[in-house]
């Protein structure tokens, strides 16, 4: 019985240590560099107060690559976050001219580091809906990504497809 008391003891106190930490688990996804196959790697990144600033703190983490050995980075070293604004559900990223060269494969490469950056934005933040990536100002892939976002699963359950 004592050790059952202590147990309980020892995951409370692991719990309070974590909730108090100020950390949160953040998902990102890799491609591996000679077979392409998608690698998940699990990240604890500090909160804020500013949904804002945790955004541009996962986006920043993504431009830094991948922890795994033998996994590609999605953009080119030297890519940087110019600006990120969010507001009211809508994310606006600008990015250095270096993210137009492909890391991945160059047939798809830089619409599938943006697709997957995308799609790790609106994972591991819910109250995102939609993200708009530019390029120098210029605004990139928006009516490819919006084709892609307008089917998913629960834009159709909300409009009762």
């Amino acid at each position: 019985m004592h050790y059952l008391i202590l147990l309980i003891l020892i995951i409370v106190v692991a719990v309070a240590d974590y909730r108090g930490s100020g950390l949160v688990r953040r998902t990102f996804v890799f491609y591996s560099a000679l077979e392409g196959n998608a690698i998940v790697e699990d990240r604890l990144l500090r909160r804020s107060a500013s949904r804002e600033t945790d955004i541009r703190r996962y986006v920043e983490e993504a431009l830094l690559g991948p922890v795994a050995p033998g996994a590609a980075p999605l953009f080119l070293r030297e890519t940087r976050l110019q600006s990120l604004l969010y507001r009211e559900g809508l994310v606006f990223a600008n990015f250095s001219e270096s993210a137009l060269i492909p890391v991945l494969s160059p047939m798809e490469g830089v619409f599938l580091s943006f697709l997957t950056l995308n799609e790790g934005i609106r994972r591991n933040f819910s109250s995102v809906n939609d993200v708009k990536f530019f390029i120098g100002g210029k605004a990139i892939f928006l009516r490819e990504f919006q084709d892609i976002f307008a089917d998913s699963a629960d834009n159709l359950i909300k409009t009762g497809q």
